[in-house]
């Protein structure tokens, strides 16, 4: 059985099991998993005193997001 190259970046349904079943530790590994793609949605324009724009992560809004994904994995239904 061939493996797609694609699956490598899947999180093992057993972390997602115990992540919708409120294990920190697997809680931890899904947001670590995402980290990445939290920090890519969380990055804002924002500019100095000179009114020169510079690209930086927002902690308040990264922070949301994790909230964000926290509460819905929690309220997730494994079948």
């Amino acid at each position: 059985m061939k493996t797609n190259p694609s699956h490598k970046n899947l999180l093992p349904f057993p972390v997602i099991a115990a992540a919708a079943g409120g294990n920190i530790e697997a809680i931890d590994a899904v947001l670590k998993h995402y980290g990445g793609y939290i920090a890519t949605l969380s990055i804002r324009q924002l500019y100095d005193e000179n009114g020169n724009p510079h690209l930086c992560v927002d902690p308040e809004l990264r922070r949301r997001l994790e909230t964000k994904l926290i509460t819905k994995l929690l309220t997730f239904k494994v079948a």
